[in-house]
């Protein structure tokens, strides 16, 4: 045997647990032994032997001890890091007996921004619930400023949808594009815009624009202006809640640029228009992200096969 495996075998095989990764996980999620004791309900004196048990075991301290609780050392992180990716493989292999098992079954966990929660993310939840009605799909949403896929990254998701532009790339990310969403002009019913037929996007500059706080609609909607030769609007609203500017638009006062497969699952209901204006950008593109390399539930691809089924309908004419 050699030594690796001696030291496995004798020093921490016999003595690390799953349970006390998860006792260990929660201590640094609460910040403190007491509060990870409440929490486990479990007594602090316990708490405090298995993390002295495990830092014993590895030869290393895991957790600076201070007046204002723990902080997790560089030692610590390390372990994190590993420790999520042993947790979520459970994970995974639990959820796989449970396909295998009934393969109408199981649970899927999606990160997506707003605006898809708006569009495609509920006609695909929708297809999904019809078909497979015992699988069950939590929600978490991204933030919409950035594109660093924290949730997938973390493990906290198995999969994500993304507006994305198309040269987008990671070397730990599988990107499937499933179809381009080309934004459009937008106001409500009872704006003054509403009615007409030609309008050209310099005739907007001084309306009240809703500017969504995201880094790749920002970046269109300074490309689109600058095509025509404008300076970017003045923003009298930044917000990236659908339903906050669904509200706005209805009042006839505002304006906002919105993608095609958002306007068209909101455009009845709101009494939404869009207006005949071409930005004279490419479309951005919606995205299934995977993280590389990681072991995921047939479910996912359930859910992928519906989120395709459901992108094909964007193809469709939409006025």
């Amino acid at each position: 045997m050699d030594q690796t495996a001696q030291y496995w075998d004798n020093r921490i095989g016999r003595r690390l647990k799953l349970r006390d990764l998860h006792i260990f996980f929660a201590v640094v999620h609460c910040g403190s032994m007491a509060k990870a004791a409440k929490h486990l309900a479990m007594s602090q004196p316990a708490v405090s032997k298995i993390i002295a048990d495990m830092e014993a075991a590895l030869r290393v301290r895991l957790l600076d001890r201070g007046s204002r609780g723990v902080e997790p050392t560089v030692y610590a992180h390390a372990l994190l890091k590993r420790g999520h990716v042993v947790f979520d493989e459970l994970r995974q292999s639990i959820s796989d007996i449970e396909f295998l098992s009934d393969p109408t079954a199981g649970e899927i966990r999606v990160a997506t921004q707003s605006l898809l929660a708006a569009g495609l993310l509920p006609a695909a939840i929708d297809r999904l619930s019809r078909r497979s009605p015992d699988i069950i799909v939590r929600v978490v949403e991204a933030n919409p400023s950035t594109l660093d896929f924290r949730e997938l990254r973390e493990r906290n998701v198995d999969v994500a949808l993304a507006r994305i532009p198309r040269s987008f790339a990671a070397d730990d990310l599988e990107i499937e594009i499933v179809f381009d969403d080309p934004h459009r002009v937008v106001v409500g019913a009872r704006s003054r815009w509403a009615r007409r037929r030609k309008i050209a996007l310099a005739e907007l500059v001084n309306e009240r624009w809703i500017f969504p706080p995201n880094q790749v609609i920002s970046v269109l909607i300074a490309e689109a202006f600058k095509v025509h030769g404008l300076e970017v609007p003045q923003e009298r609203v930044s917000a990236g809640n659908v339903l906050l500017r669904n509200h706005l638009l209805a009042t006839g006062r505002f304006i906002t640029v919105l993608p095609d497969s958002a306007l068209r699952y909101n455009a009845t209901q709101w009494s939404l228009k869009a207006l005949p204006i071409d930005l004279g950008v490419k479309p951005r593109s919606i995205a299934i992200v995977k993280l590389k390399n990681r072991t995921v539930s047939p479910v996912v691809e359930v859910f992928a096969e519906h989120v395709r089924a459901v992108a094909k309908t964007m193809f469709a004419p939409f006025e």
